[in-house]
């Protein structure tokens, strides 16, 4: 795991966390649509029951998603939006010692989630949405800015670029900028290079073999592989059968300077995060 250069304690709403060693974030989609688990915890008994197995895993993080952001995803309006994330957000804050994560662009769903006590906004769309900007500097939470070009629905329609390193650490400090601006100061934040948003399995490839060149950027990095496309088209692998993968890229990932790993895997996760820091911790 590479050296950091920024504080590692970080508050997340009421919980300050440290990611001198890096974290597991588990991913909860309450949506019917998403690639790999749509529909399974859209009741809230069985979202509660996942968190609980993803907790007792070791998860400090629990990822929140009202809207799948998967390509061709369908349009999900502000309401449903909010009505499948806030008593989600609000049980668990209520049941387990873990930070809430809100996956989310939705100015609304960032006020109220914050306000139930979620610990993080989480944005795909790095705060690009009208208001976004100002919602997520009222709450005083960290925010996760991330990679994308375009919409999900049009994201992967050719995309390309010159030098895709060099357009996603040039549209990230840009946004860092853009937060400053707003009053959401840098060590608030946290990067994500967009594996699967608007970049071809090639630009995937790429970008993670230089993703340590982000580290100037000088934010903690969150990585999000978990059973993608990437996986699935270089092994040959339909999703539930992607864990090796994910895997063997989240171990990567640490060498790169990850500090946060979103998987849909947190048991196996958290295992690999430990491995890896028991043997760079011997002497």
């Amino acid at each position: 795991m590479l050296d950091v250069h920024y504080p590692t304690r970080l508050p997340f709403g009421s919980r300050v966390v440290d990611l001198a060693l890096p974290k597991v974030m588990g991913i909860l989609n309450v949506t019917p649509d998403s690639f790999s688990d749509g529909g399974q915890f859209s009741r809230l008994d069985a979202a509660l029951r996942h968190v609980e197995s993803m907790v007792e895993a070791g998860a400090a993080f629990i990822d929140v998603g009202g809207e799948s952001t998967r390509p061709g995803a369908a349009h999900v309006t502000r309401s449903e939006e909010l009505d499948r994330v806030a008593p989600v957000v609000e049980a668990i804050v209520q049941r387990f010692d873990v930070v809430v994560s809100l996956d989310t662009s939705t100015p609304e769903v960032m006020t109220e989630g914050a306000r139930l006590g979620a610990g993080l906004i989480n944005d795909v769309r790095s705060l690009m949405r009208p208001r976004a900007l100002e919602a997520a500097a009222a709450t005083g939470l960290p925010v996760c800015l991330m990679h994308m070009v375009g919409e999900p629905t049009t994201m992967q329609d050719n995309p390309q670029y010159d030098n895709v390193v060099e357009a996603v650490h040039a549209f990230l400090k840009a946004r860092i900028a853009a937060c400053a601006q707003a009053g959401i100061e840098q060590h608030r934040l946290i990067i994500d290079p967009g594996f699967g948003f608007a970049k071809t399995l090639q630009h995937n490839l790429v970008l993670f073999k230089r993703m340590d060149e982000l580290a100037d950027l000088g934010c903690p990095l969150l990585v999000g592989v978990s059973r993608k496309s990437m996986i699935g088209q270089t092994l040959s692998r339909p999703v539930q059968g992607r864990l090796a993968g994910s895997l063997a890229l989240a171990a990567l990932a640490l060498a790169k300077g990850a500090r946060i790993l979103r998987v849909h895997d947190v048991a196996e996760t958290v295992d690999v995060v430990r491995m890896i820091a028991a043997v760079e911790a011997a002497e």
